[in-house]
């Protein structure tokens, strides 16, 4: 079987088995040269200590002055052979002539081996092959009592009877060996199962191709999706959710908490884990958030949120509120106008010329809606459009709305200078005209003359202002000194968008009390457009600016 072809589960085991026994293997025989090291050190200092205690007996030491010290140094010599355990105990004088040997027809000769180490007074370990055979031995030399070299003793055991004990002694090593290496492959084959019921029994190329649709899944969709662990930490975040959260290296936010990442609000309710869907402010954007806990059979490991941009959405609504303010008033100036046409038919009818003369130029200037012409200061067209939308609004609820006199734009180059504007003075009116009661009085100030590359904006209403403790937190999220309103799912999110575009401009907003009695927010943008002179914006016509703006 080729390695493309074997499973995952064949594989795992094949490579855990072959670490199993390269461990075992290896362990074994590092296990037996110790073993064989521990066995040759302990039969060394076994000899040592029989040589020098054979050197140092007084019976050997004085058997060396008699006539035949062989029939002295034998017997002793062999009894200590046989209790110490090794092969030979050779007793030799400083000739190299035997006194005593395990074959007694060997004493007499002289040693087969080089006794010149001993003699010199050194001791000697190793390995020699002597009368009877190869051994380990150690040679220690005897002194007389003036200290002087009289011999020496040797004392050894085979190198076969080495093996013979090493061999002996490997049964209990090479068993707990085979037992390792048994659990060890039976280990193998367990962890293989396990890992292969984790990864539900797929393999490696159908978990990639997996991986591979998921990402591309994921990173396709157009909506946002985020999940954190239960921790709280992120796990997942594709490129819409990075775009409309306006992430620029989502792999880096990886792995980071939630709420160093994204905006508090948003990063409370991803990990709350709660099952429903909001609005939520992310930066400028107003995105739908639909949340939900993850389980994994029944088990909570952390939650997801599903992101859908609702600022375009947001944007129409306006524009198509805008619309709809434009149809009420277009709808009430066709009544208003049938009634005066009404009046002057019925004047004529009645013969009354100049009454009907009279009352047509006493009207003739009114109407529900009026249109900002270039006189009244606002040059710019999306921001007169807005002007007069809010100003049909307000008219419509009851509210008195007023340009102010010395107001004057003129139109920026840039777009997006522009679209923030609009955002701006869009959401402060709308808060102004909601806080005024019916017969309320609102007046929006435009200037782009006051200071250059700059445009202040300034929105008076008389309602019930903002209280100093509370015009710090009015530009957080869903702190709103209005009550909820019909259709809207919540409050505060119109002046927290002006402060932050403000913010990313590089601009301000502030409340203030405003003489009209209520609150006065004003804004600093920056505004790349043509400003006139300031004695131009103060030389117009009041009735231009004036009562016709109302």
């Amino acid at each position: 079987m080729s390695r493309s072809r074997m499973t995952l589960g064949m594989q795992l085991l094949l490579l855990q088995v072959a670490i199993v026994l390269t461990t075992v293997v290896g362990t074994g025989v590092t296990a037996m040269l110790i073993q064989e090291r521990q066995l040759r050190e302990g039969y060394q200092d076994r000899m040592i200590a029989v040589a020098q205690s054979v050197a140092g007996l007084p019976v050997i030491l004085d058997a060396f002055d008699d006539p035949d010290p062989a029939e002295t140094i034998q017997p002793v010599a062999e009894v200590i052979r046989h209790a110490s355990d090794v092969t030979y105990v050779v007793v030799a004088n400083d000739e190299g002539i035997r006194y005593s040997h395990p074959n007694p027809d060997r004493i007499g000769e002289r040693v087969s081996t080089d006794p010149a180490i001993p003699l010199s007074g050194e001791i000697y370990v190793g390995t020699q092959t002597g009368t009877l055979g190869e051994s380990w031995r150690v040679k220690v030399p005897i002194f007389d009592a003036a200290g002087d070299v009289m011999g020496q003793v040797s004392v050894g055991i085979l190198e076969s009877q080495l093996r013979a004990d090493f061999l002996g002694g490997l049964g209990g090593l090479l068993a707990a060996l085979a037992v390792a290496a048994l659990v060890g492959v039976v280990g193998s084959a367990w962890i293989g199962r396990v890992i292969r019921r984790r990864i539900y029994g797929l393999e490696p190329d159908e978990i990639r191709a997996m991986l591979e649709t998921r990402e591309a899944m994921l990173h396709g969709i157009r909506e946002g999706i985020v999940a954190v662990d239960e921790r709280g930490r992120l796990v997942l975040m594709n490129d819409a959710a990075a775009r409309l959260l306006e992430v620029e290296d989502p792999d880096a936010a990886i792995g980071r908490a939630v709420e160093d990442v994204l905006d508090p609000e948003l990063a409370r309710f991803i990990a709350s884990g709660e099952d429903r869907e909001t609005s939520v402010l992310s930066g400028e954007r107003v995105l739908l958030v639909h949340g939900d806990r993850v389980r994994v059979e029944g088990r909570e490991i952390g939650s997801i949120a599903i992101l859908r941009d609702r600022t375009e959405l947001e944007t129409t609504l306006r524009e198509l509120e805008g619309a709809q303010s434009l149809a009420e008033g277009l709808r009430a100036q066709s009544h208003e106008f049938s009634n005066k046409l009404h009046v002057v038919s019925g004047l004529l009818e009645l013969g009354h010329v100049d009454a009907a003369i009279a009352f047509i130029q006493r009207v003739g200037s009114g109407g529900a809606l009026s249109a900002l012409e270039e006189h009244d200061g606002i040059a710019d067209v999306e921001t007169a459009a807005l002007v007069l939308a809010k100003r049909s609004r307000a008219q419509e609820l009851g509210v008195t709305f007023e340009l102010d006199a010395d107001s004057h734009l003129e139109t920026a180059a840039d777009v997006r200078e522009r679209t923030d504007l609009v955002t701006v003075i869009g959401n402060l009116l709308d808060n102004a005209i909601e806080a005024c009661v019916l017969g309320g009085h609102v007046t929006l100030s435009v200037r782009d003359d006051l200071r250059p590359g700059s445009v202040v904006v300034r929105v008076d209403d008389d309602g019930p202002g903002v209280p100093p403790d509370r015009r710090a937190a009015i530009f957080e999220p869903d702190v709103s000194g209005k009550s909820p309103a019909p259709g809207k799912a919540r409050r505060g999110i119109g002046l927290t968008l002006v402060h932050r575009v403000a913010a990313r401009l590089g601009g301000e907003v502030r409340v203030e009390e405003s003489p009209a009695g209520g609150a006065r927010f004003v804004a600093r943008l920056p505004w790349r457009g043509a400003a006139a002179p300031l004695a131009d914006s103060r030389s117009r016509p009041e009735s231009a600016v004036g009562g016709a703006r109302r």
